[in-house]
């Protein structure tokens, strides 16, 4: 196998680089650099093991085959305005990565079919609605939004970054949806934004509706979906204390913030206490949030990587046959590796079963 100048491309962006700036730390001028992401020369051996000590990434993962590249023009980005192109492409260059997880994955386990409708023709009120009808939910709390993404055939990941900036993106591969979060952020804020990146997903699954538009569509299916109109119409009452719905949010897991919002939006609150309401959890809160909830983890990877530890594999052996650095292996599946793993050194051929219609909500 030869030099793929695609794969340096994505290490290159996954460490948040560009090309002057990855030619710098190589040693060579941003002309060499530049050719030799594009195909045009390649580096000897030297200069391969200088641009994986460099970027850390294994030297045999520069001579593996192409790597399916996101299309940034359909990739839902939950917080496109704040993000510079670096941070997008490095988040693009994880969903590169994922896919090879992914890949990986599917050769040995038999994980959830998709199961995402194709809601584009309603409103992201009537959407939520049908959803759930078609999930049969009903009009119960959802308990998990991870584990429900993943029984309908998302296949969910952690974002490595670390950083606000990148609140999580979701795109569809072939018939394939994913869905990357942000685990820095609180645990209801992270739930919020898997509801919203599900909204993308059964609303804008076309890529004909973008921008700010789309990501109102999102939030409003997200709102709907955690918080079903039905359910919060009981809840109607002349005044609300924060004490009271902080105790509230609880109920649909939600942020006090998201909670607040959405009965402004029903006109359960006026404009003046629902601005009162904001400031008290600005200055009350901050970043936190009161009564917070446990993060929400996989149970897919948790699953793989039970029956992988039972072979006497780890996040290791996955890294080893991908050629990736095992730290990014880990980060992109929520950290479930973290824990202390059996040595590996077991056949990684056997194919394994993850039961597709076992319920995880």
């Amino acid at each position: 196998m030869k030099f793929n100048a695609t794969r340096l491309g994505t290490a290159r962006q996954r460490r948040m680089l560009n090309k002057k700036g990855f030619a710098d730390l190589v040693g060579v001028t941003p002309h060499t650099a530049s050719r030799w992401e594009a195909g045009a020369t390649i580096p000897d051996e030297e200069w391969v093991e200088k641009i994986a000590s460099c970027l850390g990434f294994p030297k045999k993962f520069f001579f593996g085959e192409d790597v399916d590249i996101p299309n940034a023009k359909m990739v839902s980005f939950r917080s496109q305005t704040s993000m510079t192109a670096a941070r997008r492409d490095a988040a693009l260059s994880a969903g590169s990565l994922g896919f090879l997880i992914v890949d990986w994955v599917d050769e040995r386990f038999d994980l959830p079919d998709e199961n995402v409708p194709d809601l584009s023709d309603y409103s992201p009120e009537i959407a939520a609605l049908m959803l759930r009808q078609d999930w049969g939910l009903g009009e119960k709390a959802i308990s998990n939004m991870v584990h429900l993404l993943e029984s309908k055939g998302v296949r969910v990941f952690s974002l490595a970054e670390n950083s606000k900036k990148v609140n999580a993106f979701s795109l569809w591969r072939d018939d394939t949806p994913f869905v990357f979060l942000n685990t820095i952020k609180t645990a209801e804020n992270s739930r919020f934004d898997a509801a919203h990146e599900l909204g993308h997903l059964a609303l804008h699954r076309d890529g004909l509706t973008t921008g700010r538009k789309a990501e109102e569509e999102a939030n409003r299916f997200a709102s709907h979906l955690l918080i079903p109109q039905s359910d919060l119409l009981s809840f109607r009452k002349p005044h609300y204390s924060i004490e009271w719905l902080i105790g509230l949010k609880a109920r649909w897991k939600v942020s006090l913030a998201a909670l607040c919002y959405r009965m402004h939006k029903e006109e359960f609150l006026s404009d003046w206490r629902y601005r009162d309401l904001c400031i008290q959890i600005r200055v009350r809160f901050k970043d936190t949030e009161p009564e917070g909830i446990e993060r929400e983890r996989s149970v897919v990877w948790s699953k793989v990587m039970k029956a992988l530890w039972s072979e006497r594999l780890t996040q290791l052996d996955i890294a080893k046959d991908l050629a990736l650095p095992e730290e990014e292996v880990s980060a992109l599946i929520f950290g479930l590796l973290s824990e202390a793993n059996p040595p590996s050194g077991a056949n990684t051929e056997r194919k394994f079963s993850v039961i597709k219609n076992e319920r995880y909500t």
